[in-house]
């Protein structure tokens, strides 16, 4: 931020606001076209683009676009068995009954840090069999999967650190480089909470049988990758804990702002690098199609005794939000992106719910009340979170009222009923 005056800086910081996050992409691809410059890479050449499995690394992850039998085979494949669990003590977890899926929205993600805590000390929160997240979800994901006794972790990650702690300013890189921030700041936060004491809790849980899945976007095939975190920390691998920890950042890379995560994958003898982003730039929120049938079948089955339940937590306002719009390029571009991208994330519950109707799955939804009026200084502005995390605490602390629908289903619903 060197040699800037404080105007510059000011508007410098607005451009890293959230609702500009895809502003930003295709800002920077206009401000750099023609002279960015990243380390040369291999790229996987588009005959081997569907290659899916790493050097090292067997079943650990699956397109998010796949059908649900190719995914199911995934997932299913090399369950660890019976004798196997008994000998590491770990008992079967219970049949697919709670489902947990987390959104992404940068420092919102405090919201969801919050509910997920209040939610704790209401008494009422069950242990999920299966955790989803991406984005700022990715990071909250791991902690929600291992249930309330890492819920001080989840408080301090989206309370105690503010900006400077998540990525510095890298005002170069808008001229030649790969990023307008630097998020080594982020990935040494990641580093000093996933360590290898919390790698084997998850692959403990993962012999149990639950699931958590992080999704991240492959941007040379343009598809959504969701990665089996439990797989891979169950790994004899010495890179499973490296692995680990760059897909949590990748996932919470937004692309153009924080650089892009290269992840090596192995074909013929060959090194490739496959370049990973934000998982919210092709799925907001996600849930395996795959779970989803195995939940209704275990039900229909009589297998289950209660119907399963899936919680979708949306770090974000679902409601439209009035704002007066400046008759400027910059204002309009803006505004117009910030819709996009709220309208993509009702899409994906969109998309959801309609698996749950048929699979008779009970759906509840959480997101940002649009009544929340504090704003942020900065881009992860700490007060703001703080603000966040207490109020997304305090409803769910006081039997929060899941929402049964997404935004214009609700009559639907009603109807059908």
């Amino acid at each position: 931020m060197r040699g800037l005056n404080l105007a510059q800086r000011r508007r410098f910081r607005r451009l890293l606001q959230p609702a500009l996050r895809f502003t930003l992409i295709s800002s920077t691809i206009l401000l750099t076209a023609g002279c960015a410059t990243i380390a040369p890479r291999n790229v996987l050449p588009q005959a081997n683009a569907g290659q899916i499995e790493l050097a090292g690394f067997h079943n650990i992850r699956f397109w998010g676009d796949a059908s649900a039998q190719d995914i199911q085979a995934i997932m299913m494949a090399d369950a660890p068995k019976a004798e196997t669990r008994m000998a590491l003590g770990a008992e079967r977890h219970p049949l697919v009954s709670n489902l947990l899926a987390i959104s992404g929205g940068a420092e919102d993600g405090a919201f969801g840090a919050g509910l997920l805590v209040g939610w704790s000390d209401a008494g009422t929160r069950p242990a999920f069999d299966l955790v989803t997240g991406v984005s700022s979800g990715a990071l909250i994901a791991p902690f929600a999967f291992l249930g309330r006794e890492h819920d001080s972790q989840l408080r301090e990650i989206f309370t105690k650190y503010g900006r400077k702690d998540i990525f510095t300013y890298n005002v170069p890189g808008l001229l030649e480089g790969s990023a307008l921030a630097d998020d080594a700041p982020l990935a040494r936060l990641i580093e000093k909470y996933v360590d290898d004491a919390f790698l084997q809790k998850i692959a403990r849980e993962r012999i149990k049988g639950r699931i958590l899945l992080i999704g991240t976007t492959n941007l040379d095939t343009q598809r959504p990758v969701l990665w089996d975190m439990g797989r891979i920390a169950m790994s004899k691998n010495r890179d499973a804990i490296a692995l680990f920890r760059k897909i949590l950042l990748a996932s919470a890379t937004l692309p153009g702002v924080f650089p892009p995560v290269r992840i090596q994958v192995r074909v013929s003898g060959q090194n490739y690098d496959e370049l990973h982003v934000d998982g919210g730039v092709t799925r907001q929120v996600f849930i395996a199609p795959s779970i989803f049938s195995s939940a209704s079948h275990d039900q229909k089955s009589g297998r289950l005794a209660a119907k399963p339940r899936l919680f979708v937590i949306r770090n974000g306002k679902i409601d439209p939000e009035w704002q007066s719009v400046n008759e400027n390029v910059l204002s309009i571009t803006q505004r117009s992106v910030s819709t996009l991208i709220k309208n993509q994330g009702i899409g994906d519950l969109y998309r959801i719910y309609s698996v749950t109707r048929r699979d008779g799955i009970d759906f509840n939804l959480a997101s940002i009340p649009p009544d929340f009026s504090d704003t942020s200084d900065e881009p992860f502005d700490q007060k703001y979170m703080i603000a966040l995390f207490d109020r997304g605490y305090a409803l769910a602390s006081h039997n929060y009222s899941w929402v049964k629908a997404p935004p214009g289903m609700e009559l639907v619903t009603q109807v059908h009923n």
